[in-house]
């Protein structure tokens, strides 16, 4: 029975190290980017009130929902001009940090130029 852990490649900065790697290492879960079109719970608490519903067009600033934590009311404000995809909370529901809230898609807007 061989004692020896396999060596994998480690790349930092373009530099490439052979090392092993540890059982929490290789069992995290891969950074993602974010996806702009789905709105997330950015701390613990409990929707109060859903101010849209599917297939709302939605303007950049306007309120889509009330979320309560530690007693203060946040609204959670639509980010761009677009449209209510799904929305996965209901009301009185309380959720977790990074709970998908909502999903949205951008109004494909197009600019009309004058001339």
């Amino acid at each position: 029975m061989s004692t020896e852990k396999e060596l994998k490649n480690l790349i930092i900065e373009g530099t490439v190290y052979k090392t092993t790697y540890t059982g929490k290492y290789s069992n995290r879960v891969s950074w993602q980017s974010p996806d702009p079109n789905k709105l997330y719970s950015f701390i613990p608490g409990t929707v109060i009130d859903i101010f849209v519903k599917p297939k709302d067009k939605v303007k950049e600033g306007e309120t889509l929902l009330l979320l309560e934590a530690m007693k203060m009311q946040n609204q959670v404000r639509m980010p761009f001009d677009g449209e209510i995809v799904r929305i996965h909370v209901k009301k009185d529901e309380t959720i977790p940090k990074k709970h998908l809230m909502v999903e949205i898609k951008p109004l494909n807007t197009k600019v009309k130029i004058e001339t």
